[in-house]
């Protein structure tokens, strides 16, 4: 569905500025902008995925991943097409790097998307798998009615919103799961076609605006792995974010363009797990290895097991009233 779009300016020669994400692109009449989704028609900026859907599941808020958000519980997961960034690594490239006519797609309206997601027993609705940013105009509508029937919402995103969608987006959206991708602006321009700081902005600027934030960072062998990056990482997100907020380290596989380089090995997750240690995070996982003791919440005072994981299932969980059940310590959950 072609829908009027938000955020945007217009220019002369019937051109319009994009203002949804960090690109701002300004895109010519009949032209669209990087994301291959928001089109000039008429001097105005148009969404050509409103209501389009390729992606559609009930998930485990483990599996965004969230592990201080709603533990435990089911989120229904919307994904639509098109991406503002081009990964050379991208795990759902089939989606986010395709045109509307290559995809196979379906209708699905916010209000229906909502009923959905409340018959199938979601505690929340996420907008994942590729670029939510870009879907603003529905994810907008569609959180505002979320909102209504008591779900909470969640952006799994590469961060790379501009303030003003941020803003516009926040009365509505509980939890912010960003990528920190790499601390290398080359990283960045070379890997993804983007820039560090908008994304460490957004990032910062969710974190003012009452979001829960948990942050992720896949660790790619030989492109982001060093020791002084994943404890430049570690430090901004201590300084910025808080000591208290959940940071993921997980494994790459090869995949789309970078199909031959090597997985991650453990040593280099657990580097950076006690990298991050070191720095005063409390909370650090590993993600993508699968029985390892760090996908667990350790209690970071007693260092009592507090909440079992394997894969995306929970198990035993051992916080009450927001404490450790043991020493009393303050866990910081979202329930």
């Amino acid at each position: 569905m072609i829908k009027l779009g938000v955020l945007y300016d217009e220019l002369p020669g019937n051109k319009v500025k994009c203002n949804i994400c960090s690109h701002r692109c300004i895109i010519a009449e009949s032209k669209v902008g990087i994301c291959g989704t928001r089109k000039n028609i008429n001097g105005r900026i148009h969404t050509l995925i409103y209501n389009i859907v390729s992606s559609e599941a009930v998930d485990p808020i483990e599996k965004k991943p969230l592990y201080h958000f709603l533990p435990g519980t089911l989120s229904y997961s919307l994904g639509s097409i098109g991406c503002n960034f081009k990964c050379q690594h991208c795990q759902n490239w089939n989606i986010s790097q395709v045109s509307l006519e290559e995809a196979f797609t379906k209708e699905i309206t916010p209000e229906e998307a909502i009923r959905r997601a409340i018959a199938s027993g979601c505690k929340s609705i996420s907008w994942t798998y590729n670029e939510p940013a870009i879907w603003h105009e529905y994810t907008y509508d569609s959180a505002v009615l979320a909102k209504k029937a008591g779900l909470r919402t969640i952006y799994v995103t590469n961060g790379y919103i501009t303030p003003e969608a941020l803003r516009r987006m926040a009365p509505y959206l509980d939890a912010y799961r960003v990528d920190i991708k790499s601390f290398s602006d080359e990283f960045y321009k070379k890997v993804c076609g983007a820039k560090l700081v908008p994304v460490l902005e957004s990032t910062k600027l969710a974190k003012e605006l009452g979001m829960h934030v948990e942050t992720i960072t896949l660790i790619i062998p030989g492109r982001n792995d060093s020791k002084e990056e994943l404890t430049q990482i570690a430090k901004w997100v201590k300084e910025n974010l808080g000591e208290d907020t959940p940071m993921h380290f997980t494994r790459f596989h090869p995949m789309h363009k970078m199909d031959h380089v090597a997985p991650t090995p453990l040593s280099t997750l657990e580097m950076a797990h006690g990298i991050a240690k070191n720095e005063g995070m409390r909370f650090v996982y590993l993600g993508n290895v699968g029985g390892h003791k760090y996908e667990n919440t350790f209690c970071p005072r007693c260092d009592t097991l507090l909440i079992d994981r394997t894969g995306f299932s929970v198990g035993e969980v051992r916080i009450q009233d927001g404490k450790c059940t043991r020493c009393g310590e303050e866990i910081p959950l979202v329930i």
